[in-house]
């Protein structure tokens, strides 16, 4: 279940628009990662080579989406942290490195790499290791973006 959005009061100020921003930015991500992810494994399921071809080139314009999201999200949180202890925010901060590399050492490169293979209709073995890889890294960072929304549902500001 995704989380109630808090939108900006007129009176709210900086931080009413800092966590609007914030959540909004990270149901986007989530929703992209989501649809990225399940678009891929329908593909290949149920689909031709060619609408696996189609997916892939989607999922490259879909990253100008994603990762301005990402990084909104990133910087808002980063820009509401109160500088006190708070458990869950120090959990969401540890995961964050992960989904930072995940995302840019792992997920990138295999989106480019795979959308070139499908793009070649090359559906060859590194294509599918490849792929195995991307569904695999896929499933860690929605995993870790569905743990932060509910670490960041449960801290109060």
């Amino acid at each position: 279940m995704l989380p109630k959005i808090a939108t900006p009061s007129r009176n709210g100020g900086i931080v009413d628009m800092l966590k609007f921003l914030h959540q909004t930015s990270a149901i986007v991500a989530f929703l992209c990662v989501s649809l990225f992810w399940l678009s891929t494994l329908i593909a290949e399921l149920f689909l031709t080579n060619a609408a696996v071809a189609q997916i892939k080139q989607w999922i490259l314009s879909g990253l100008f989406l994603l990762i301005p999201s990402l990084a909104m999200a990133a910087f808002t949180g980063m820009r509401m942290e109160r500088g006190g202890y708070l458990p869950r925010l120090e959990s969401k901060k540890k995961r964050m490195p992960f989904l930072a590399g995940n995302g840019l050492l792992i997920l990138l490169p295999c989106a480019f790499f795979l959308a070139s293979k499908a793009g070649r209709n090359e559906f060859d073995i590194n294509f599918y290791m490849v792929q195995t890889i991307e569904l695999l890294s896929g499933l860690v960072q929605w995993l870790l973006l569905r743990k932060n929304m509910i670490d960041g549902r449960n801290i109060r500001h």
